[in-house]
């Protein structure tokens, strides 16, 4: 069984391949950076925690971002 260090740096590492392909990936790569801020005993996170935050990323991406 993974411990959470390593399943933190899993998660952050295919983050890391994600980022800048696209704005699917970035999207993404942001969604999984979250994630893995559960398994990281410096951030004080929870799951509804980040799909909020998510939520409101994604809401904000679908109506033409911050710069609109």
């Amino acid at each position: 069984m993974p411990t959470d260090d390593e399943k933190r740096e899993v998660l952050r590492d295919v983050a890391a391949d994600l980022r800048d392909q696209n704005d699917e990936g970035e999207k993404i790569a942001a969604l999984l950076q979250r994630v893995s801020d559960l398994y990281d005993e410096d951030e004080d996170t929870s799951p509804q925690e980040i799909y909020l935050n998510m939520r409101n990323i994604l809401q904000v991406s679908e109506q033409g971002g911050l710069d609109r």
